[in-house]
Order: C-alpha cells, then structure tokens, then sequence
C-alpha cells in the first residue's frame, strides 16, 4: 500500500496512522495537524518534531500531541491495516503518562 516508502517496511506514514488509531476524523485533518508542527516523536531516546505527514512511524514510537484541549502522550504498538472501529483503534496504541 502506499504509507511505505520504497525502503520502509514496519513503518506508516505519520498522518495515516494518527487517522486509523482514530484521533482524527479524516487523513487531511492528521496531515494539517502535523504540517503546523504539533506532533513531537520520541524514539530511541531522540525526540524530534514530525515535520511531514509522510515521515514514518514505527511500533516502540512515543507521539505526544495536544487535540482537543488536552496533552495526549501514546506508545505506538501496532500499525494497522485500516480505520476499524474504535475497539480496533485502541489495539494500535498505549497511553503513556504525559506528565
């Protein structure tokens, strides 16, 4: 499908994942939302600002953003084939301590 990159497997892009765990309600809202700078990623002790939708994600990822005027701090534990139900969506993800 298309969220992997030529050389990226294990990985989705930024935007498709955020839409299929269901914290946004379309992929151009999540592509919007990541444009302005608003998702910061941890990974491997490296945090960073995701700069582009396309950049990737991969399971062991933190994503700390603030929707819907609270701080959302997640663990990325799968990426998902496709926008399932909400039951499905939680699968993809853990809540981690923002704090």
């Amino acid at each position: 499908m298309f969220e992997n990159g030529p050389g990226e497997t294990g990985a989705c892009r930024a935007d498709i994942w955020l839409w299929r765990a269901r914290f946004f309600k379309t992929r151009t809202l999540a592509a919007r939302f990541i444009d302005e700078g608003r998702v910061r990623l941890t990974r491997a002790r490296h945090e960073s600002r995701v700069d582009k939708p396309a950049r990737p994600v991969k399971v062991g990822d933190l994503l700390v953003f603030a929707v819907g005027g609270r701080l959302v701090a997640v663990t990325v534990r799968a990426l998902g084939e496709r926008r399932g139900p909400p039951a499905e969506a939680r699968t993809l993800y853990s809540t981690a301590d923002a704090a």
